[in-house]
């Protein structure tokens, strides 16, 4: 072997499993929590927040606008914030991109459900669908392509954003990042990137894989 620095390979092999909390797969199991969770929660919060808002337009612009206003602030403050409260953790990441993900999906679940026809509607009323049943069975299954289409976006930016962690030491692969400008060396840039890319065309894949199971008659449409 080489006296000189370990290649790309050999440096990826030594630190897959190191068995310490910098380990390669360490990393990436802690960025995959940090992205997932904010995507899990944005859209459990943003699926009945985007409901109250169609249900009554007043309240849409409001909650478009705080959401909105929160979306535009720096990442970088946020944590600073939070760390008085949720400390060095990962719930500090975790909770501003939580906030990112309804700025996001609540526009989207909003326009997937008025694009619901109210024809549609009110032939779920005339064959006695009740509002809880029309809604599952009817309304969300129309909106299903625009609120994924939404969860796409939301996906990829979080898996790109909890990078940013790393300035309060949880950035999943990002600390990668940061033990490669502490000691210039290539490899863990390159392995950080290559990563968060995969796990981001992953995550996009999967996610336009539910897009068509969930909604085969946008398929057949297209193919008619």
């Amino acid at each position: 072997m080489s006296d000189g620095p370990p290649t790309l390979w050999e440096w990826f092999a030594r630190n897959w499993d190191t068995g310490r909390a910098g380990s390669i797969n360490s990393l990436l199991s802690d960025h995959l929590v940090m992205s997932l969770v904010p995507i899990v929660v944005g859209l459990a919060l943003s699926l009945p927040l985007g409901l109250a808002c169609v249900r009554f337009r007043w309240l849409y612009q409001p909650t478009s606008g705080l959401m909105n206003v929160l979306y535009a602030l720096p990442s970088l403050p946020i944590f600073m914030l939070l760390i008085s409260v949720t400390g060095l953790s990962q719930t500090t990441v975790i909770i501003p991109l939580t906030f990112y993900a309804m700025a996001v999906l609540i526009p989207s679940v909003v326009d997937g459900l008025g694009a619901v026809p109210d024809h549609v509607r009110q032939s779920a009323v005339a064959m006695g669908f009740t509002p809880i049943r029309r809604l599952v069975k009817v309304e969300l299954p129309i909106a299903a392509p625009v609120v994924l289409a939404g969860l796409r976006v939301v996906a990829v930016s979080s898996i790109s954003l909890v990078s940013v962690g790393a300035v309060i030491g949880e950035g999943g692969l990002g600390m990668l990042f940061t033990r490669a400008y502490q000691n210039p060396f290539l490899p863990p840039v390159v392995v950080g990137i290559v990563g968060i890319v995969l796990l981001a065309l992953v995550a996009d894949g999967l996610l336009v894989l539910a897009q068509r199971l969930l909604t085969p008659w946008v398929r057949a449409r297209r193919a008619s």
